[in-house]
């Protein structure tokens, strides 16, 4: 099967190349993220709340599945527009998860969101595995969310950062227990071994990332 290949950030001197993924949820042909009168949180129902909190709450370990080259990490810094930070906010492109209130939508209320860690030397369907098993996790649980940010976070002290580097975001998935559980202990255990040869081998040959550029 072909990919289409996109270098999270060949050049740091420019903004990288991602592969932002929106989602909305969808039952009986409608569309319930999107909040009602009946309960609005910023927009969003009390379905895509919970759904966005999952997603929140495990986004470190979700990285390990939308980040997961070493070199995916050039890419996700502060003011990139690449969400460095752990945080969500309405139409704030510094967000890591971006609620979306597109042309034809009430701007009371949004429609979707947006993950916008996520580049193209990503699985697409381990990536977006990932990101559903969690948001079935804020689901199950109830999960809430923090209140919105609205300015840069990099401008913020209250935010934490997320995993600077696939290391920790490895770390953060081999702890995270609940997804060993929702996509299997098998699969996971895998994918953190891999993770960790893919440091191990750019660690000892760092030329070998520009190889990859030229050829892709």
């Amino acid at each position: 099967m072909m990919q289409c290949f996109h270098w999270p950030r060949p050049d740091l001197n420019e903004l990288g190349s991602g592969c932002h993924v929106h989602l909305s949820l969808w039952k009986n042909d409608q569309n319930v993220f999107m909040g009602s009168n009946k309960y609005n949180y910023h927009g969003m129902s009390n379905t895509g709340e919970r759904f966005l909190a999952g997603v929140y709450h495990h986004l470190p370990s979700i990285l390990a599945f939308t980040a997961p080259h070493p070199h995916s990490y050039d890419r996700i810094q502060p003011n990139t527009f690449t969400g460095a930070y752990l945080c969500w906010g309405k139409e704030n492109r510094e967000a890591p998860l971006r609620t979306s209130c597109p042309p034809g939508v009430p701007p009371d209320f949004v429609s979707n969101f947006e993950i916008r860690s996520f580049d193209g030397c990503a699985n697409p369907h381990l990536g977006l595995a990932a990101i559903v098993n969690a948001g079935i996790d804020g689901l199950r649980r109830g999960l809430k969310l923090p209140p919105p940010t609205e300015l840069n976070p990099a401008d913020c002290a209250s935010h934490e950062r997320l995993p600077h580097d696939l290391l920790g975001s490895v770390e953060a998935l081999a702890a995270d227990k609940i997804f060993h559980e929702l996509m299997g202990d098998k699969l996971v255990t895998s994918v953190i071994a891999m993770r960790k040869a893919e440091i191990e081998h750019y660690a000892k040959n760092p030329g070998a990332v520009h190889h990859l550029i030229h050829r892709y």
